[in-house]
């Protein structure tokens, strides 16, 4: 099976259908969906679509990177992607354009049990393209890593290093760095948008922004060195990064903003 789609809930409302609708959509039909449920009780995961690519699974967890990690060890596919309730993919053929550049990377010899392909993301909160670095490095994993949402993950990287649980909101974040900085992964830019991203999430309150930097800073310091962590943050105060954090996420400017950014990455 190429793709395992990867939908983890809790009380998720009908916002769990939408988000079975959209995969279901996919014109692309070798994948399955792997359904984690944590313990709803409001009804959602009985009323749930079905569909014979649906596999659920009713585990007790810790939280949402305890539960995407029991979700990574049912699924079957050669490569995973994690899908937020309320989440969707840009469009019906994400699965097909990304199937085509996994064909591609085997043509060349890529290996495929250490591949990340990753794509841009629509922001639904303000209705814009976030373009996603071209090429993953250094200064690209510190400041504007992808959105997990647009992420295609090898199953075995997934399985080599589970999310840390310690890390209550950048888990995700973590892994990505190992991947680059330990696993010697390959990454590779799709040049279409993958996913569409609902916003508005448990990192992006206002209580747990704190907690946000501080996973940034523990995180960045576990891969990255002094010298390093130096010059990029030396750049990013000279760019004015609180500024264009503050354009990026303004209703206003946000559009000329990632347009600017996308044409900038071209």
């Amino acid at each position: 099976m190429r793709f395992s789609v990867v939908v983890v809930c809790l009380n998720p409302g009908e916002k769990l259908n939408q988000t079975l609708g959209s995969i279901l959509s996919q014109t692309y039909d070798d994948y399955e969906i792997v359904v984690k449920d944590g313990g709803s009780r409001d009804g959602a995961v009985e009323a749930m679509r079905g569909d014979p690519r649906i596999r659920l699974f009713r585990e007790k967890d810790s939280g949402i990177y305890d539960a995407m990690n029991q979700a990574v060890t049912h699924a079957e596919g050669d490569f995973v992607l994690f899908l937020n309730c309320g989440d969707s993919f840009a469009d019906a053929k994400v699965l097909e354009r990304t199937s085509s550049c996994i064909e591609k990377e085997a043509a060349q010899g890529a290996d495929l049990s250490r591949l990340v392909l990753y794509g841009d993301t629509l922001g639904e909160k303000n209705g814009v393209v976030i373009a996603s670095p071209p090429r993953i490095n250094g200064f690209a994993c510190y400041r504007n890593i992808p959105c997990h949402q647009a992420c295609f993950y090898s199953r075995a990287l997934c399985l080599d290093k589970p999310y840390d649980p310690v890390f209550r909101i950048r888990a995700d974040y973590d892994h990505f760095l190992w991947c680059f900085y330990r696993a010697g992964a390959k990454f590779v830019h799709m040049d279409f948008a993958a996913a569409s991203y609902e916003g508005g999430g448990y990192s992006e309150s206002k209580e747990n922004r704190k907690r946000d930097r501080q996973e940034h800073r523990q995180i960045t310091s576990a891969y990255m060195s002094k010298g390093e962590l130096f010059q990029y943050r030396f750049v990013m105060a000279c760019t004015l990064a609180p500024l264009r954090r503050a354009m990026a996420e303004s209703r206003v400017f946000s559009g000329v903003y990632h347009g600017l950014k996308r044409m900038l990455y071209r």
